[in-house]
């Protein structure tokens, strides 16, 4: 292959990586959550470290578009209207303060809520009313500058709310890419160069949507009170990874 196309990876790596795109992409479509954290670390281990979250965002945003153009009918508008005032002003927010936080922090933080919001009480009135997903907008968007996949947090915030495994899969991706969007912007707007990435990204966004396809399939033959048993065991499993991650760093990642 062209090295043009590599960017110092091995074809190798380059294939592979299009491969986890299409099966990160499937788990999600079918499961509702967790393949994005898991994409995030796979590219940890083999993109420089300062584009692990960019080229994520960009890969994610494409995955999470594709999915929800296939279910347009189940998307909640009025909550994706709702979520969009917090997620730019996380977006603003973040880009002024656009530096290495500590990880162990976050990672736990997000553990927590993940955690509470799958096992804990149901969450009050206010949360899941008005205010609700204005405020899930604006700490989710902010802290995606920084870790990268707040996705767990945003699927378990809307297991909260909907019982549909369809309106839960659309919504879900339907919100992630406008996260993602707002985060492209951040980091264009600071000077990160993508384009040498881009038939890198555009292979993996093809490739998440033939995983889509699949996973969409799949969730099909699932019942709604099968789906939500294993979307909160696969958001608790995603946790205690953020929670080892803490804890060992490096052997975490």
């Amino acid at each position: 292959m062209p090295e043009a196309l590599l960017n110092g990876l091995s074809p190798l790596v380059f294939f592979l990586l299009i491969g986890m795109a299409c099966l990160t992409s499937l788990l999600t479509a079918s499961l509702g959550a967790g393949g994005g954290i898991m994409l995030l670390g796979v590219l940890a281990q083999v993109v420089p470290p300062q584009m692990i979250i960019p080229l994520h965002g960009v890969i994610q945003l494409g995955s999470n578009a594709g999915r929800a153009a296939m279910l347009p009918r189940h998307i909640d508008w009025k909550l994706i209207l709702a979520f969009l005032p917090g997620a730019l002003l996380g977006a603003l927010v973040g880009s002024f303060v656009l530096v290495a936080l500590s990880p162990p922090v976050m990672y736990l933080t997000i553990a927590g809520f993940i955690l509470y919001l799958c096992w804990g009480p149901p969450l009050p009135r206010l949360v899941l009313g008005r205010w609700g997903p204005p405020l899930v907008g604006t700490i989710t968007t902010f802290l995606t500058l920084f870790v990268g996949a707040t996705g767990p947090l945003i699927g378990a915030f809307l297991k909260q709310m909907y019982q549909d495994r369809f309106r839960t899969v659309a919504t879900f991706a339907s919100l992630m890419s406008l996260q993602h969007i707002c985060k492209i912007l951040v980091f264009q707007q600071a000077g990160f160069e993508l384009r040498p990435w881009l038939p890198l990204v555009a292979a993996m966004i093809a490739s998440g949507a033939i995983g889509s396809w699949i996973g969409l399939r799949l969730l099909k033959r699932l019942q709604d009170k099968h789906f939500s048993k294993i979307f909160s065991w696969i958001l608790t499993l995603l946790a205690l990874r953020l929670i080892w991650q803490a804890i060992d760093p490096y052997g975490g990642s």
